[in-house]
C-alpha cells in the first residue's frame, strides 16, 4: 500500500499543498485531476522528495518511500526534458538500468534483454538508433514509458503522459497500464483529460491545493466536488 500522511508544501510562505492524506492499494490505476496550479505535479514531486515538504510522510509497504526510491519509476512532463540532448532511443531507455548496472560498467545481458523487450512493448524497437530529438511527441512519450518499464519498478508516477499525443500512443499507454496493474503494480497518473478515458481509472483523486475527493469516478465527480475544485460547473460524462 502507498500511504500519504499529512503532506504539505509551502513556497515562500504560501501554501501550495495543505494536509494531503490518502492511500492506494497495489494493482490500481489512480488518476490525479484538478485545475492548473492545483498542485498536482507539486504533490508527486514532494512524495518523491524532489522538492521539500514542510511536513508529512509518504510510506510504501510500511516503510518511508524516500528509503526505497529504487522501486519507483517517475516520468515527468515532456516539457521538462531536454530533447536536444544527443542520445539515441536505445541509450535513453538503457538509462533505466544504471542503478543495476553501475555508472562505468557495460550493461548486462539481462539489462539489454529488458530494454529490448520494453522497446518492443511500446512499438519503438525499429527506432532504437534514432536520436530522441527526431521523434514525434507521441514517440517521445513511448520512449519514457519504455524506460519506466525497463526499470522494473513497483510504483509508477506519470506526469501528463497524454498531453499532445496521438490516439495510437494513448491506447498503447493504457494497454500497458492494464498490464502493469495485472502485475500488481501501483500507478499514479496526473492528467487534465476529463473525457471518456476517466472510466479507465480505478480511482480518481481530485485536488486543488487540498484533497477534494478520492474514490471511484461516481464518488469523486459530483457537482459539489467539481465546483469546489474548479470553481464552476463542468458537464461531465456520467461515470
Amino acid at each position: 500500500m502507498l500511504e500519504v500522511q499529512d503532506l504539505a508544501v509551502n513556497y515562500r510562505g504560501i501554501s501550495a499543498l495543505n494536509s494531503i492524506n490518502f492511500h492506494i492499494d497495489p494493482g490500481q490505476l489512480t488518476g490525479v485531476f484538478g485545475p492548473n496550479g492545483a498542485g498536482k505535479s507539486t504533490m508527486v514531486k514532494a512524495m518523491l522528495g524532489l522538492i521539500p515538504a514542510c511536513r508529512g510522510r509518504v510510506k510504501y509497504q510500511g516503510r518511508l518511500l524516500k528509503e526505497q526510491l529504487q522501486r519507483v519509476a517517475y516520468v515527468p512532463q515532456r516539457s521538462q526534458i531536454d530533447w536536444d540532448y544527443p542520445i539515441t532511443v536505445w541509450n535513453a531507455v538503457m538509462m533505466a538500468r544504471t542503478v543495476q548496472t553501475g555508472w562505468f560498467r557495460s550493461p548486462s545481458r539481462q539489462s539489454q534483454e529488458l530494454v529490448k523487450a520494453a522497446l518492443q512493448r511500446v512499438g519503438m524497437w525499429d527506432l532504437r538508433d534514432r536520436q530522441i530529438g527526431e521523434l514525434s511527441g507521441g514517440q517521445q512519450q513511448r520512449i519514457f514509458l519504455a524506460r519506466a518499464i525497463a526499470q522494473q519498478a513497483d510504483l509508477f508516477f506519470f506526469d501528463e503522459p497524454f498531453n499532445a499525443i496521438d490516439k495510437a500512443t494513448e491506447e498503447i499507454i493504457f494497454d500497458i497500464f492494464a498490464e502493469l496493474k495485472s502485475e500488481n503494480k501501483t500507478l499514479l497518473v496526473i492528467s487534465h483529460n476529463l473525457g471518456e478515458t476517466l472510466k479507465k481509472y480505478d480511482n480518481l483523486l481530485l485536488l486543488n491545493k487540498q484533497l477534494i475527493a478520492i474514490g471511484s469516478s461516481g464518488e469523486v465527480l459530483t457537482a459539489k466536488n467539481i465546483q469546489k475544485a474548479y470553481g464552476y460547473d463542468l458537464s461531465l460524462v456520467s461515470a
